[in-house]
């Protein structure tokens, strides 16, 4: 038998691809399946995308585009960050890959050593810390609070950097919690990084879907970041496998170097498609759904609080509501299995996202119907009243 690297054993699991491989079982066996587990948006592409898909098909633009993408939408998307995120970033500073995790397997390639350590915060999503494996580093989760909205902060860079610490990795809005950083702390946190020398990794993935403030790119603070993001949230393509990388000019070559060996480039059609994606008319479909999301969260919040499902850190972004389960008396992965089986909801236990909240903590996802979410917390109520009978 061949020996298989080691990373592999070092490889985390990803409990949310489990749930939703037991919710669709049960669901090929006829059962009523409602899905509050996976982070993908009921939303799919605008039909001018896809009108723009076929264009490009039939126009024979399937071949190979430049390793960092097509100029065209380089500008676009450096025109999106500032008119809707004040971050002033020019073009030749955009990368296009195949999905955010393209880019966040670029950017750890080309800052991570064998043994360098990049600091996340715990809770966080469990993918990432395997994108430091497969660079070489390693993963070191810093067990964050509700009282800190579950995020890093400055404090923890002070207390936890180390001699082998290269970075951190961070999210706002955050998976699994949908919670930003606050703009001051995250200041600080940087400013502490930089005072040791250090790389900030900004994950943006969600931050075209923020419910209570106007959000501004890490960038605005400091424009050596490298940041990530993603057409499959905002812009609900996410199998189109298509995203982008921020990083600073004299990253760059190195970056696209790299890229060009790896990927080659990311998928030509999906790259012409998404230039529709930034047309006012369709910017405006993305901001009525935007507003459904939130409808989505005000009508939880509450109902879960009913329900008694503490969330100690309201979530503020993203479509995820990190609940309490504690006073149930079962631990999470008990709790999600019962209520996937007797219930009918499929959600994901904490266990996916770090040891310091793994079994007392509950991620649901809204990225589903009013509809179905009001189903959902009916049968809720049910399953709840028989945990405390």
């Amino acid at each position: 038998m061949v020996q298989l690297a080691e990373r592999t054993e070092r490889t985390v699991p990803f409990y949310a691809v489990e749930v939703l491989k037991q919710a669709q079982a049960l669901a090929a066996q006829g059962h009523d399946i409602i899905s509050l587990g996976i982070g993908e948006p009921d939303f799919t592409a605008p039909p001018r995308v896809l009108e723009t898909l076929n264009r490009a098909a039939e126009a024979g633009l399937s071949g190979y585009t430049a390793p960092a993408g097509i100029p065209a939408l380089r500008e676009a998307i450096s025109h999106y960050y500032d008119t809707q995120f004040g971050a002033h970033v020019d073009p030749s500073r955009t990368l296009v890959t195949g999905g955010a995790s393209g880019a966040l397997l670029l950017a750890a390639l080309a800052l991570i050593n064998p043994g360098d350590e990049v600091l996340m915060p715990d809770p966080s999503y469990p993918a990432n810390q395997n994108f430091i494996t497969a660079a070489g580093g390693i993963a070191r989760l810093i067990p964050t609070t509700a009282q800190q909205r579950f995020q890093l902060c400055a404090q923890d860079i002070e207390d936890h950097w180390g001699p082998n610490t290269r970075g951190v990795l961070i999210a706002s809005p955050s998976n699994p919690t949908g919670t930003s950083m606050p703009r001051e702390a995250l200041r600080a946190l940087i400013a502490a990084v930089r005072a040791r020398g250090g790389f900030v990794i900004m994950d943006e993935i969600y931050l075209g879907l923020a419910y209570d403030h106007t959000p501004q790119s890490a960038l605005t603070l400091d424009d050596k970041l490298i940041v990530i993001n993603s057409f499959s949230k905002y812009f609900h393509m996410t199998g189109w496998r298509l995203g982008w990388l921020m990083a600073p000019a004299a990253l760059m070559p190195a970056i696209e170097k790299l890229a060009a060996s790896l990927a080659i480039c990311a998928p030509a059609l999906a790259q012409h498609a998404a230039l529709s994606c930034f047309e006012p008319e369709v910017m405006q479909i993305y901001e009525r759904r935007r507003l459904s999301f939130k409808e989505r969260r005000d009508y939880l919040l509450p109902e879960f609080s009913r329900l008694g499902l503490d969330v100690p850190a309201a979530p503020d972004g993203a479509f995820y509501i990190f609940a309490d389960i504690s006073h149930t008396g079962i631990d999470s992965a008990t709790f999600c299995r019962r209520l996937l089986q007797e219930a009918g909801v499929a959600a994901v236990p904490g266990l996916d996202f770090g040891p310091a909240h793994a079994q007392t903590f509950v991620r649901f996802s809204y990225a589903t119907g009013l509809d179905r979410l009001r189903q959902a917390i009916t049968r809720m109520e049910t399953f709840m009243a028989t945990l405390h009978a």
